[in-house]
């Protein structure tokens, strides 16, 4: 347990590193490791982030950097370690492919990885490819044992025993087929959605808008889907989104509502929309950005059918009181270390490549 305490150890200086990073304020502390060296520099980087990608706000970026604060504590990571057979294995190198949909989307495999004692080669998209090499490098600093165990690199992939790719459905069938000969975790395109009954209160609306809107919808933790009964009257959804109104006052995401209007509103399509979102009945569970869908049901029973059926392209199911795993409204974007993408549990596949 040594060697891995030692990781641990990093993982949590990194989190006392990230809280000088809040929404609040960004603030130099004393006393926390080569904070002279990388405090700045993190600082410039965040900037970088969002001018190399406008969704990447200073408030979503720094959302994320508070997320990873509170989950990088000891008493946390000791939690999700707990049941796990980690280091017992031969150290391989796992290659990491990670989405850029969100700030450090991909710091999840990134911390797995380099927690069960193996290395990480890491491809970032280019959409968030800022943040990830600086705090790595600052795991480098306060753990030495890391040196050489974190790679990134925009070549093509090669020397790897394992892998962990994330992209979309199209991505994910030439991932499956690439790598058919290495153990993987193949993560395709997933939604989140919520199951309203009529019975919400002003409050889960409000808190379903963090669902909705958190990283302008971008996540595969939020919601772009509802389910409400047959003849659902929507005027409390809409009065609980209005807590996030001043969004269409970021340029792009108010191009984005007005591109898909139009597109809306050329096809004659039936919508509803308020002036920052729009709402369209469709069976899909992607939607647009600035727009999500809806679907009646029936029954509950009827809803819980088709939603185990179709599970293969839900992320999360907001609810109250519905069914088995769901989560609270306005909690999709607050996971824990051992809520895993897809459901598939990473720190066994890594303990067992």
């Amino acid at each position: 347990m040594g060697v891995i305490q030692n990781r641990i150890n990093a993982f949590i200086k990194l989190g006392v590193f990230l809280e000088q990073f809040s929404q609040k304020k960004i603030e130099k502390k004393e006393n926390i490791a080569h904070n002279d060296l990388f405090f700045d520099g993190f600082k410039h980087q965040l900037k970088i982030a969002g001018e190399n990608n406008k969704w990447f706000t200073n408030e979503n970026l720094l959302f994320a950097i508070e997320s990873w604060t509170k989950a990088l504590s000891e008493e946390n990571i000791q939690k999700w370690i707990a049941n796990e057979n980690l280091g017992t294995n031969t150290s391989k190198q796992v290659a990491v492919i990670m989405a850029g949909n969100i700030p450090l989307v991909g710091f999840h495999d990134f911390l797995s990885v380099l927690i069960s004692g193996h290395s990480a080669l890491v491809k970032q998209s280019s959409n968030d490819k800022n943040l990830l090499p600086f705090l790595g490098k600052y795991l480098e600093y306060v753990e030495p044992e890391l040196k050489g165990k974190i790679t990134f690199t925009e070549e093509k992939l090669s020397g790897f025993d394992a892998v962990i790719a994330t992209g979309s459905n199209n991505t994910a069938r030439y991932f499956e087929y690439y790598f058919k000969n290495k153990p993987s975790i193949i993560r395709k395109s997933r939604n989140s959605v919520a199951v309203l009954t009529g019975e919400e209160t002003k409050e889960d609306f409000e808190n379903l808008s963090d669902d909705v809107f958190r990283y302008f919808g971008l996540g595969c933790r939020s919601v772009s889907k509802l389910f409400v009964p047959r003849n659902y009257d929507f005027e409390s959804f809409f009065k609980g989104m209005y807590n996030k109104h001043e969004i269409i006052n970021n340029a792009k995401y108010a191009n984005n509502y007005d591109y898909n209007k139009t597109v809306y509103l050329m096809s004659e399509f039936d919508i509803l929309e308020n002036g920052f979102l729009m709402i369209k009945e469709d069976e899909s569970y992607t939607s647009p950005i600035a727009s999500i869908f809806y679907e009646y049901y029936d029954t509950t029973e009827d809803l819980k059918i088709k939603l185990s059926e179709e599970k293969e392209k839900i992320q999360c199911i907001v609810a109250r009181n519905f069914i088995e795993n769901e989560i609270a409204f306005g909690q999709t974007q607050h996971p824990e270390l051992w809520d895993y993408a897809d459901g598939v549990n990473t720190l066994t596949f890594l303990s067992e490549i």
